[in-house]
């Protein structure tokens, strides 16, 4: 194994998103994984049926522990449900991590539309966890909210991504899944300039966790030394081919097939 990725996110019990995801996409691509939960949901692939929030100091507790002992090559947090979540993760993130990049995944609804981000955590995380960030990776909803700004084409999210990399970001990559059309758009922005990446769409109802996935397989990258540009290629790559081999479980929306990588074993 190569790289440390300590994940900061929420449990799924249903496997498909959140820390379990990130677990899943961080060694099928080689890294290692470490985890702080910040929350344990009820959940299937229909939808979020509970939450049970991870008290605050004991995730402080969590990430220290890991950090002191392990370490990190990079981390990257999910679902930080409240603003005392975001306060504690950019507390240790400065007292014990402050040159590990930070992948930030701005997760605020499920895909089911349960809400996963208290409203007064908006500035929370804008003021606290995005100047930190070396990446955020929001979708069109979540980058519609942080940038207080409609979302409705490829051109709209070019000039989004420029607003949210002002807001303290070292790297924007904005996810145009929710757009309608047969291509999907990602939009990468940085201070050295703008990049699109596009693919055709897949016609699939297996997308649960696919942020949760494509942020931690762009977090193993980073901590494995590879650029921002060629992180990002190489997990968009892993996503598609996970959402094209997904196994089909569920009545709702299914997972992906984070094993797509790993060889049978004898």
């Amino acid at each position: 194994m190569q790289g440390r990725v300590l994940i900061v996110a929420g449990s799924d019990s249903g496997g498909g998103a959140g820390i379990q995801a990130d677990l899943k996409a961080v060694t099928a691509l080689g890294a290692f994984g470490a985890t702080a939960i910040t929350a344990l949901t009820a959940q299937n692939t229909r939808g979020v049926f509970g939450v049970f929030p991870v008290p605050p100091a004991f995730l402080a507790q969590q990430m220290s522990l890991v950090l002191e002992d392990i370490g990190a090559d990079a981390i990257k947090t999910g679902m930080l449900h409240s603003a005392e979540v975001i306060d504690v993760v950019a507390d240790v993130h400065e007292r014990l991590a402050k040159d590990v990049p930070l992948v930030v995944d701005p997760v605020m609804v499920a895909k089911g539309g349960a809400p996963l981000l208290l409203p007064e955590a908006r500035e929370a995380l804008i003021g606290r966890l995005l100047p930190r960030a070396t990446l955020i990776t929001p979708n069109v909803p979540e980058a519609e909210v942080l940038a207080g700004q409609t979302i409705d084409s490829v051109s709209a999210m070019r000039r989004v991504a420029s607003a949210l990399l002002a807001l303290g970001p070292k790297a924007v990559l904005l996810k145009g899944g929710h757009l309608e059309g047969a291509k999907v758009t990602d939009v990468l922005v940085t201070a050295s300039g703008e990049r699109l990446f596009e693919d055709d769409r897949i016609e699939t109802t297996s997308t649960h966790g696919t942020g949760c996935t494509l942020a931690s397989a762009i977090a193993a990258g980073i901590a494995q030394g590879l650029g921002m540009e060629a992180a990002i290629t190489r997990a968009r790559r892993y996503l598609r081919l996970a959402i094209l081999k997904a196994p089909g479980l569920g009545h709702g929306h299914g997972p992906l097939n984070h094993a797509v990588t790993v060889a049978p074993f004898d």
